[in-house]
């Protein structure tokens, strides 16, 4: 059931601290549009949680993360010089690659339209002259999310912070300004979207290799 995913992509991203302890999360609203799914399908995944006592709602307020005792989380720890960067960003290679060929083959069609909507948003940060970092992490999330699996969700959620501060770090650092790298970097995030929409795993796969090597390339310059 399509409740079922969102509940494990929820319960994914409070197990990641996405949500700390007594916060709010953010609207049905907004949640629905992030998982591309209607208010009541959220509803189902809300209330699943609700009844495990992972969340609880106050009157006029919302939904909020319950403090409860959780598993242990991997602490990767700060990039703590430029060599770890690329250690990062060649370990996020290896992770979203096979990530993007699973969610290709066992995508719904609203996850995949979640993954349109945030290559499309992206687009436009990058297009108004933005440097779309929160977009670019929010894509990549989307293609996470369009696994189902609440283990790789829950594995990027863990590194957005690090994935954050290598896209600055890409953005600002490298010698060719952004709006000159502007097509290149729509243009590779179109080629996965357009191949999960294909369903074509391997060509996605190809798309986010091609995307994440080419980040470190422009980075370092091999």
């Amino acid at each position: 059931m399509l409740s079922d995913t969102v509940y494990e992509q929820l319960l994914g991203m409070l197990a990641s601290g996405a949500w700390g302890p007594d916060s709010r999360l953010p609207g049905e609203q907004e949640l629905a549009r992030r998982f591309a799914v209607s208010r009541p399908i959220l509803r189902q995944a809300l209330a699943r949680l609700r009844t495990e006592g992972r969340i609880e709602s106050r009157k006029g307020s919302g939904s909020y993360v319950r403090d409860i005792p959780g598993p242990i989380r991997i602490d990767f720890g700060p990039l703590g010089n430029i060599a770890e960067v690329r250690r990062f960003l060649e370990f996020r290679c290896s992770v979203e690659c096979e990530m993007t060929a699973r969610a290709t083959l066992c995508a719904t069609p609203e996850a995949i339209a979640a993954v349109r909507a945030a290559q499309l948003d992206m687009d436009a940060a990058l297009t108004s002259g933005a440097q779309g970092i929160e977009e670019d992490v929010a894509f990549h999330m989307a293609v996470a999310e369009a696994t189902g699996n609440r283990f790789f969700v829950a594995t990027l959620a863990a590194v957005s912070e690090h994935m954050r501060f290598g896209i600055r770090l890409t953005r600002e650092l490298t010698h060719v300004k952004l709006r000159d790298r502007m097509p290149r970097l729509i243009a590779e995030h179109a080629r996965i979207r357009t191949a999960m929409e294909n369903r074509d795993a391997e060509a996605a796969r190809a798309a986010m290799h091609d995307h994440l090597t080419s980040g470190i390339r422009r980075l370092f310059g091999s």
